[in-house]
Formats: C-alpha cells, sequence, structure tokens
C-alpha cells in the first residue's frame, strides 16, 4: 500500500512539474513602454547615431523629398536571462531602431517615418508606446515604417 502511495504521489509531483514547463514556455507577456526610455538608453551609449531621424505613428516631420523604402520591418528578439521584462524589451527595442537607422543609411534615407510596432503583421502605432512581447526567455520586438529622404 505504501509502494501505491509513493507511486501515486511521484505521478502527481511529475505532472504537476510537466505542467509547469509547457505554462512556463507558453509566456507571451504583452507589455507597452515608453519609447523614450529604448531611445535615452541608445544616445547615452552612443548606440542610436542623429544622423538618421525617428519619427513614430503620426509624429510631424519636415516634407518628405522621396520615398526610399516603404514598410521596412525589423523583426529582433533578446534573451531576458538575468534581464527583467523591460530591461529586455528596452534592448531588443534598441537593436530594433538601430537596424532601421542602418537600413536607412543603406538606401540614401535620413529618417525613418510612420514607426510603428509591427508584432504578427498586427499594427500598434503611437508617437509614445512601442509594442513588446517577452516570453519564459526570450523578448521581442517587431517595427515597420518608411525610409525617406526629408527636406531640411
Amino acid at each position: 500500500m505504501k509502494t501505491i502511495t509513493r507511486f501515486a504521489g511521484f505521478v502527481v509531483l511529475l505532472a504537476s512539474l510537466s505542467l509547469g514547463a509547457i505554462s512556463a514556455q507558453a509566456r507571451d507577456a504583452r507589455h507597452f513602454l515608453p519609447i523614450r526610455d529604448a531611445i535615452k538608453m541608445g544616445r547615452a551609449d552612443g548606440k542610436l547615431g542623429s544622423d538618421v531621424r525617428l519619427y513614430f505613428g503620426r509624429q510631424t516631420h519636415p516634407p518628405v523629398n522621396a520615398m526610399l523604402a516603404k514598410g521596412v520591418v525589423t523583426n529582433k528578439k533578446t534573451n531576458r536571462l538575468n534581464k527583467s521584462d523591460r530591461e529586455s524589451c528596452n534592448w531588443v527595442m534598441l537593436s530594433a531602431l538601430i537596424q532601421l537607422q542602418e537600413r536607412a543609411r543603406d538606401e540614401g534615407g535620413n529618417a525613418v517615418i510612420n514607426i510603428r510596432s509591427y508584432f504578427k503583421k498586427r499594427t500598434f502605432s503611437s508617437e509614445s508606446q512601442y509594442e513588446c512581447r517577452s516570453g519564459a526567455v526570450v523578448s521581442g520586438v517587431a517595427l515597420k515604417g518608411d525610409v525617406v529622404r526629408l527636406r531640411h
């Protein structure tokens, strides 16, 4: 009888651990965080350049001289080990912005306009916030924007 009870206890423990692992893998926290925090971090450490301007949502900008690449998408991920969701989200947002700036330079542009979050092809547009998703071990940011040359 004791053997059966111990075995049943072991089965229950094993099942609960398995369910815990499944729920940890399925984590998909959705965050809306301030754009300014990621930009501030990028400017402070010199990773985000000032030669390519970034305009989010419907922010006003100088007139467009040339549309160089419409609907450019970046989809960046980072591990979130030893980081909070906010820290990993700001880090991966910075990576996405750097990639947009690099694409603008490659295209001969001086700005990226209409930047919006573009997670799983769903758009979230804001002048002040971006969307980030955090799973059990990875955070991700997807952005979409238009590379342009603006008049000075």
